[in-house]
């Protein structure tokens, strides 16, 4: 699977990439600014997105990608609860605390089916 992470804590995507999305190919990107340009070049099946960035949230992307189905699975990735809560609002198919990420797998499983 192909998976667009945005995330702007390297420690933190890099350590989810290695340990949990090994399987996969991840490529990071660090701001809203660099999750358009991955996605107006290239497609991917996974979209995980973060909603506190350097230069934006994350809802703001969501609302530019629309809910039709050339968009890809989206999975927000906050430390937060309630920011979870907004990316799911703002059109998130489904939210993962990032406390919670053992479970990303069974997670990405659930969506697909």
């Amino acid at each position: 699977m192909r998976i667009l992470f945005v995330e702007n804590h390297e420690v933190f995507s890099n350590l989810v990439a290695r340990k949990f999305l090994a399987a996969h190919e991840v490529r990071i990107v660090r701001t809203l600014r660099e999750a358009r340009d991955a996605l107006a070049a290239a497609e991917y099946d996974l979209l995980l997105l973060d909603y506190d960035l350097d230069d934006g949230k994350g809802d703001e992307l969501l609302a530019e990608l629309g809910h039709d189905g050339r968009r890809p699975m989206i999975i927000g990735v906050s430390a937060y609860e309630h920011l979870n809560a907004a990316l799911l609002r703002a059109g998130a198919d489904a939210a993962c605390g990032k406390l919670e990420f053992s479970q990303i797998d069974s997670l990405i499983r659930s969506l697909q089916n």
